[in-house]
């Protein structure tokens, strides 16, 4: 298991070192060491015998399926998308098949069902009446563009998740695997714990550093949930509270620079915007949907009287600055990387992970132990392949989805129906969207739900009058909605599992919290300096101060215990703040 972990680490970390490779040899390769992460050492392969031979068998197809591309990559592309004798046609479907249940037994039906229904609405919809039938595709050419050319499985997404995600998701797991996570539990709690709420305090802020190279929110509630709760009930929070701050503020962490749940990335391929003018956009929307957090869980604090974190179980400022250290020199090698001497993203992330390795030597009492390295190592490489594996399976099931509404015109079709059923109107555009990443983002991961709803819905609200940037973080935050809102509400059911509460109660209670979530992409279009820090940076700046003033009021009047006229009062209020624009008349 170590050998696969370090040949896919290795791997990838040596295309960004190595210049240019051509991209039917490194994103079928980028599978290969992806499938037996999954279909043999997955957690769902080791039930039963029938599974773990089915998934054998099919590691080692997609194995061979995968070397037949990458080894015959100069011929392929000569072919330009059309396969060539029954062996390419079998070669196809073995990809498609594998691909299809590698990400069935990553995240479940959803999605697979999805990218089949899509199949099927290419392979079959020229039969369908009507606007939403197509015209056919010979099936040569359906399936070469599909597997052998760079237009489905193999396309500008998957290039993405193996060029970039791939290197951030390493380098969070190198900073987890050492002292950064306890660094960052010791700078929230010396921080934030004397304040009122200190307990719930420290949750937001640890969440947000931890969310910040996680971009994953079960895995931040997995991960600082297992200190920040049990420390939250000692200090006499209620459970439902408990564990809707957590699953709130560890949501948060998807939206939160600079690795926003890889949607950062694969925002570049799809806007063809820098990286850094990404992550400076998002920033001030991400900052003001923890300062709403921070408001709300002041106006429960006054509620329930909770306190701060005692004296005696915060850290010294000893261990906080030597903890902090861990996080700190891979973030600043990250940070001098990018924005001062203008390396891409993934090479300052490669100088970043060398540096996170160095910082595994040492432990938080400045010691050596080599037994620890040699454990700390493996947990990250480990830790590393099986969440580049992971997303692997959900960006290539997604390419399919991608790769269909390329070939047949599907999105197209959808944006018109978006465009004539808002009437071309910008508002109702934007709420059938939303709507749309909802129910999306409920049955599949964020990262899936926001390729597929900016693929049908971007150019319509593109066309409505939104720039680029400004539709695609809103379609991002949108379908991130479902980590906290019922029926299915991953984080939620993590903390309440974790907690021992009920889920609905904590989903109620998190929905408050996390209002900035449901209103800051709003704000966001009402108020568009409110992304634009890197060219307009004052206007921004006021902008933000305008929408965080109105959610302070429309936050603190959905919680606090004032009477319900006064709250009322208070929320129609932060709503008019926030959605009347001030910056851009003014300047």
């Amino acid at each position: 298991m170590v050998l696969l972990a370090i040949l896919l680490v290795v791997f990838h970390l040596g295309l960004i070192f190595s210049g240019l490779v051509p991209n039917l040899f490194s994103r079928p390769i980028h599978m290969a060491l992806a499938l037996p992460w999954i279909l043999i050492l997955g957690v769902g392969a080791k039930t039963g015998v029938v599974t773990r031979v089915t998934g054998w068998i099919l590691a080692l197809v997609g194995i061979g399926a995968c070397l037949y591309i990458a080894l015959n990559e100069s011929a392929l592309a000569d072919q330009y998308g059309s396969l060539e004798g029954d062996l390419q046609i079998w070669i196809a479907a073995a990809l498609l098949i594998v691909v299809l249940e590698t990400a069935r037994r990553a995240i479940g039906w959803p999605l697979p069902i999805v990218a089949t229904l899509a199949l099927l609405y290419g392979l079959f919809g020229q039969h369908i009446p009507g606007e939403f039938g197509h015209s056919g595709t010979p099936l040569t050419s359906f399936l070469g563009t599909l597997t052998v050319a760079e237009g489905g499985l193999w396309g500008s997404l998957t290039g993405v998740s193996v060029s970039v995600v791939a290197i951030f998701v390493i380098f969070g797991a190198v900073l987890n695997a050492g002292e950064a996570g306890q660094g960052f539990m010791n700078v929230a709690a010396a921080a934030a714990g004397r304040l009122k709420g200190g307990g719930a305090k420290v949750s937001v802020i640890s969440s947000a550093l931890f969310g910040s190279i996680s971009g994953s929110a079960s895995a931040n509630v997995a991960s600082t949930g297992a200190i920040t709760l049990p420390a939250m009930t000692r200090l006499g929070y209620p459970k439902r509270l408990a564990a809707a701050v957590e699953a709130v503020a560890s949501s948060g962490g998807q939206i939160m620079p600079p690795l926003m749940g890889a949607g950062a990335f694969v925002m570049v391929e799809l806007t063809s915007t820098p990286y850094t003018d990404i992550i400076v956009a998002a920033f001030l929307p991400a900052l003001l949907y923890f300062f709403a957090v921070w408001i709300g869980i002041n106006a429960y604090a006054t509620k329930f009287n909770l306190s701060g974190i005692a004296q005696d179980d915060r850290p010294e400022l000893r261990d906080v600055i030597i903890t902090s250290c861990f996080f700190l020199v891979p973030f600043v090698v990250l940070l001098w990387g990018m924005f001062i001497v203008s390396y891409t993203p993934q090479y300052a992330a490669s100088l970043a992970i060398l540096a996170g390795a160095l910082m595994l030597l040492i432990n938080r009492h400045l010691s050596f132990d080599f037994k620890q390295v040699l454990l700390r190592l493996e947990q990250a490489l480990c830790t590393a392949a099986r969440q580049v594996s992971m997303i692997a399976s959900i960006i290539l099931c997604a390419s399919i989805v991608i790769g269909v509404l390329s070939i047949t015109g599907l999105g197209v079709k959808i944006t018109s129906l978006i465009l004539s059923g808002s009437g071309g109107l910008l508002w109702p555009s934007l709420l059938l969207t939303a709507l749309a990443c909802l129910v999306l983002g409920m049955e599949v991961p964020t990262t899936a739900a926001y390729v597929i709803c900016v693929s049908v819905a971007g150019p319509a609200l593109i066309q409505s009058g939104l720039e680029p940037l400004q539709a695609h973080l809103f379609v991002f935050w949108f379908a991130l909605i479902s980590t906290i809102t019922p029926p299915v509400c991953g984080a939620v059911f993590i903390a309440a599992g974790m907690i021992g509460e009920d889920w609905l109660k904590v989903a109620i209670t998190a929905m408050a919290l996390g209002i900035g979530l449901y209103i800051i992409p709003l704000g966001m279009i009402a108020n568009p300096e409110l992304i634009r820090l890197g060219s307009e940076p004052v206007l921004a700046i006021v902008s933000a101060l305008q929408v965080g003033l109105g959610l302070a009021m429309l936050s603190f009047g959905l919680i606090s215990a004032y009477r319900l006229p006064i709250r009322l009062v208070l929320m129609m209020a932060g709503l008019c703040v926030i959605f009347v624009r001030v910056a851009g008349s003014l300047f």
